[in-house]
């Protein structure tokens, strides 16, 4: 969200991404017990560029298949989310080309790519930096115990080789976001072990934009099928992390994953400020509809919250992007500015 709009809304501001998620594949080679995700290897067709260019401009003047609470704010983000093609595999390097093509495309279509792929090389990450204005990846947990339960058979959630995303992309200078998957398995220890892990990666390089507080939610695909993240729960743990995390970090939950509006409330005053990419669908989670953002709205404002479209990149990190992205990026401040004014006076 631009910081002038920010102003203009008071203190009391929720913000949401307007956002459409392209899969270039959900051919996975981890298996996470809990995963409603993924596909086998070789069992799923990758997204052509033409069905994606089809898609991206069916969009262009669309918002994200709902009213946006008097915004009238167009899809802002496309998140380029992908199963994870292995590192070794004779195709990773077609795999990769293909995500930066799906990048390239989105922007040259008007809009901010966001990727989350999976851990990446450095040289990876550097590449898709010229095409995005943030990017990230979900710590999860960092205790290596649920290697041996729901990451079994997921080497990719080796809890070092996904720290060393944060570090690379600090080194980078690259807006990242991470976060915690709750629900999984771990403790109250673990959970404050992977709190202090990204605080300090933060505290060295700045580049920790969002914090995802994801409560584990059952779904038909997954193998693990076990109880779900209560919500008192994910409130404690919003709570400690905004505890431990800095003040420049803004935490994230899904409003989809904490259906009871009461629930949701009490997110917000233990702490989190951002419900994340609000759009057709959840890929992560595709038994649990994204909520009409209208009518989120309007259960924020009855308990003196205002909902607010923001861009994938938070503003502190403009100065970051190379030009031709950090014009685009301002671009679209401008027109959340004008599309905040355009509210107020068909109020």
């Amino acid at each position: 969200m631009s910081a002038q709009v920010s102003a203009s809304v008071g203190c009391r501001t929720v913000t949401y991404s307007p956002a459409y998620t392209l899969v270039p594949t959900y051919e996975c080679f981890n298996r996470c017990a809990y995963c409603n995700f993924r596909r086998d290897p070789g069992e799923d067709s990758w997204l052509t560029a033409q069905a994606a260019e089809e898609v991206l401009r069916s969009l262009q003047n669309q918002g994200a298949g709902m009213g946006h609470g008097g915004w009238g704010m167009r899809i802002i983000e496309i998140l380029i989310l992908s199963g994870e093609v292995h590192p070794q595999s004779t195709r990773r390097a077609a795999w990769f080309e293909h995500i930066y093509a799906l990048c390239e495309l989105a922007l040259s279509l008007g809009f901010l790519p966001h990727t989350n792929v999976g851990p990446l090389s450095f040289e990876e990450m550097q590449r898709l930096q010229a095409v995005n204005v943030s990017m990230g990846l979900m710590l999860e947990q960092m205790t290596p115990t649920l290697l041996d339960t729901v990451h079994r058979f997921a080497p990719s959630k080796v809890p070092e080789l996904r720290l060393q995303q944060l570090i690379w992309a600090g080194e980078l200078q690259i807006p990242f976001t991470t976060g915690l998957l709750v629900g999984i398995g771990e403790t109250a220890v673990d959970r404050l072990e992977t709190l202090n892990a990204i605080a300090q990666m933060h505290q060295q390089w700045g580049h920790i934009q969002e914090v995802i507080i994801q409560p584990y939610s059952p779904g038909r695909e997954e193998v693990w099928n076990h109880k779900g993240c209560s919500p008192e729960e994910l409130i404690e743990v919003v709570a400690i992390a905004r505890q431990v995390l800095p003040e420049d970090i803004t935490l994230q939950v899904p409003p989809n994953l904490v259906q009871n509006s009461i629930h949701l409330l009490a997110c917000l005053d233990a702490g989190a400020r951002d419900l994340g990419g609000i759009g057709p669908r959840d890929e992560v989670n595709p038994d649990y509809p994204h909520p009409v953002d209208a009518e989120l709205a309007s259960i924020l404002q009855t308990a003196g919250w205002q909902l607010a479209p923001r861009l994938p990149i938070y503003p502190q990190y403009d100065r970051w992007l190379a030009e031709p992205l950090r014009n685009r990026v301002m671009e679209w401040r401008s027109q959340i500015q004008q599309a905040y004014l355009m509210s107020k006076i068909s109020v």
